[in-house]
């Protein structure tokens, strides 16, 4: 579908068709479809643009990511489609590993997953799946043990709660990026970024190590997730107010 740039919905449009060019290509799965329409509905609530919030916690997360001795980017079919390039740019910049980690398993799609990103000029993990994180039960805990397993620092964008949870009890230190500020991912997260994860990883790779010198120590979780928060709630209160399309 060929979708014009003037477009009022272009960005929104543009990522829809991604989606089901990935899952035309059996990289993404119907629930993520389903997942991304909700993620969606919030990013309206946000003005459908990085806030305020949004960089207080992408500069935390960038300075913790260059502390951390063993940090690990999780990416499933979702992110893969919306943020495949950014992640790609990112990883080679900062030498970060990133792990194919999927809800519905199947080593059909981790191949796909891997392969989608060799493509882009960039080897990861996913394929030798060794470990397990403790209380996921089957596939759905499956993992590299010189992955994030052995992480002390995960990114988990678009993760589901549970995962966050087992993630969080293990010990790591988790970056969580969700567009629902009420999501059990976003309460799991010691740094939650409430942004779209295209726009996240974009803005970290425009972000110099300088700009975020700080941020850590100055950052409180929960303060930026009640601003998000905050942010939608009057958001949706204003629309009385706006104007007639």
């Amino acid at each position: 579908m060929e979708i014009p740039k003037s477009h009022p919905r272009y960005e929104s449009l543009k990522k829809r068709e991604a989606l089901l060019n990935f899952y035309d290509k059996g990289i993404v799965t119907v629930s993520g479809l389903i997942s991304h329409g909700r993620g969606e509905a919030f990013d309206y609530l946000l003005g459908e643009r990085s806030q305020a919030f949004s960089l207080n916690a992408e500069k935390a997360a960038l300075e913790k990511l260059l502390k951390s001795e063993r940090a690990v980017i999780s990416v499933n079919g979702n992110v893969a489609a919306l943020a495949g390039e950014e992640i790609v740019k990112f990883s080679r910049r900062y030498g970060i590993p990133v792990e194919a980690n999927i809800f519905y398993w199947s080593r059909e799609r981790i191949e796909k997953i891997v392969s989608y990103f060799r493509d882009l000029g960039l080897e990861i993990l996913g394929l030798n799946q060794d470990a397990h994180i403790p209380g996921l039960e089957s596939n759905r805990g499956r993992c590299e043990s010189k992955g994030i397993f052995s992480a002390d620092t995960v990114v988990i964008p678009l993760e589901d709660g549970d995962r966050a949870e087992a993630l969080k009890k293990m010990g790591k230190f988790i970056i969580a990026i969700d567009l629902n500020p009420l999501s059990r991912t976003s309460r799991f997260g010691d740094i939650t970024i409430v942004d779209d994860v295209e726009r996240t990883f974009r803005n970290l790779n425009n972000l110099s190590e300088m700009e975020c010198a700080g941020a850590l120590n100055s950052y409180e979780n929960g303060k930026n997730t009640e601003m998000a928060i905050r942010f939608i709630g009057e958001r949706v209160s204003s629309i009385t107010n706006w104007p007639d399309l």
